[in-house]
């Protein structure tokens, strides 16, 4: 069957390209890349196979409190440092800034200056330093977990 095979890019209203620039290639090591020109602002960068496309127009909405994309990081300890360092933590909105799941993996939930919820995600949360976190939460210890929850994994392929 023909049809959608994979996600190419996803697309972020930024009120400030600048600030937005400095966030997702400064504290998340994206890479800019050259844009067309679509008569207003717009940067694209690489997120290894995929882009993330800024925008900027006149009369953006407000973000969502939940509506969110996640990005996987390499080196979970240098991002949260980055991010701890600017303040951008998002904590209302899933449970806590920084989960551990029943997969073992650990996602952390920032807001860029625009204000749009990005989750950042890392398989292995035995490589993240939990003592040098106060924010770290393992979501199975404060939320009652079903059988099906527990086998449940944010990184396909890595099933157990």
């Amino acid at each position: 069957m023909s049809g959608a095979r994979g996600l190419n890019h996803v697309s972020v209203p930024a009120r400030d390209l600048p600030a937005s620039l400095s966030f997702y290639v400064g504290v998340l090591g994206l890479e800019r890349i050259p844009s067309p020109d679509f008569g207003f602002p717009v940067e694209w960068l690489r997120c290894g196979d995929l882009q993330i496309h800024l925008y900027q127009r006149d009369g953006e909405t407000e973000p969502s409190l939940y509506q969110h994309f996640g990005l996987t990081v390499d080196d979970f300890m240098d991002v949260y440092r980055r991010v701890r360092q600017r303040g951008e933590f998002e904590s209302i909105a899933f449970f806590a800034a920084v989960n551990e799941l029943p997969d073992g993996s650990v996602q952390m939930y920032v807001r860029d200056p625009h204000g749009n919820l990005v989750e950042l995600d890392h398989p292995d949360a035995s490589t993240v330093n939990r003592s040098e976190i106060p924010e770290y939460r393992v979501l199975a210890e404060d939320v009652k977990q079903s059988d099906e929850a527990l086998r449940s994994t944010l990184f396909l392929g890595h099933e157990t």
